[in-house]
């Protein structure tokens, strides 16, 4: 895997190899009865993914799709007896409404679950944790360390992905919106911060880990931590979306995604996309998170 070559050269003809056909056959069999049932008929199931490494992005040499996530969900989906995984990119706020719409069957980007989110989809079991940070410049010269910085300093600009869970953890914060600027990637993001735009950047630390990795310079990640929010702190996870009459999918997911945790397949499977033992699950489940 080079991580260079994802960010260097990742571009829009790429994904359109990805998507053309997946798309239009996606949306031609959404509705048709039970999913789990069509997707072993027809030997692979389409996903949705946000392009956003490393939980799900595209491979700019081979074109392939690769990522912790759809990595995770190809293993899974071969012990199911599903042999291809066909991915579908679209921007991070298109997952959801690109699900429900029957562009793809699953969303495979590593997004994380919220009370908000398993009111219109269903999620699987997370299979890691997802603790925040921010990118700042060397030697963090703000000293940001929490959302509270922002609060702090009226002078202070944050960055974030539109409709992610960083977006919505600065608005409860009480950060105002002038000092938040949205980006449709993490390489934008890092673009806004490289220019001096903004003043960090916040995503998971795994995000910012993998940022720093590809891109370099005078840059560091601050320690990672779940956000506290009226005095309660904010565990997040992250998993696999489907729609929430798809029980049969989840629960088959759900059953073989326990067996990997028991087996330490886990931990294998998505270590090379720099997660470590520190963000796997545990026995957290996809209610706990709903009901957070």
């Amino acid at each position: 895997m080079d991580r260079r070559r994802f960010l260097t050269g990742v571009g829009g003809v790429g994904l359109a190899v990805v998507a053309g056909p997946t798309l239009l056959g996606a949306c031609s069999r959404v509705g048709t009865g039970n999913t789990m049932d069509r997707i072993r008929e027809q030997g692979y199931i389409s996903v949705g993914f946000a392009n956003e490494a490393p939980y799900g992005y595209t491979d700019v040499e081979t074109g392939e799709l690769t990522g912790q996530a759809p990595e995770l969900a190809r293993a899974i989906f071969g012990e199911l007896g599903i042999d291809a995984l066909r991915g579908v990119p679209v921007q991070f706020d298109g997952l959801i409404p690109g699900l429900l719409g029957g562009q793809f069957d699953m969303v495979a980007a590593g997004m994380a679950i919220t009370p908000e989110r398993c009111q219109e989809v269903a999620f699987t079991n997370p299979d890691y944790l997802a603790r925040t940070a921010f990118l700042v410049p060397e030697g963090n010269p703000e000293g940001i360390e929490s959302f509270g910085a922002f609060v702090e300093n009226q002078d202070l600009t944050l960055g974030v992905m539109n409709a992610t869970v960083e977006q919505q953890t600065a608005e409860d914060a009480g950060v105002p919106g002038d000092q938040v600027q949205t980006a449709a990637d993490p390489s934008s993001l890092f673009e806004l911060l490289e220019t001096g735009r903004i003043d960090a950047v916040s995503l998971t630390a795994i995000s910012l880990r993998w940022m720093l990795d590809v891109r370099g310079g005078p840059f560091e990640v601050t320690e990672a931590f779940f956000p506290v929010i009226d005095g309660e702190e904010q565990v997040g996870g992250g998993g696999f979306a489907v729609r929430q009459e798809d029980g049969d999918l989840r629960e088959a997911f759900n059953t073989q995604l326990e067996e990997f945790k028991e087996s330490g397949r886990l931990l294998e499977i998505i270590e090379p996309f720099g997660f470590s033992a520190d963000e796997l699950p545990g026995d957290l489940t996809a209610a706990d998170l709903c009901e957070a």
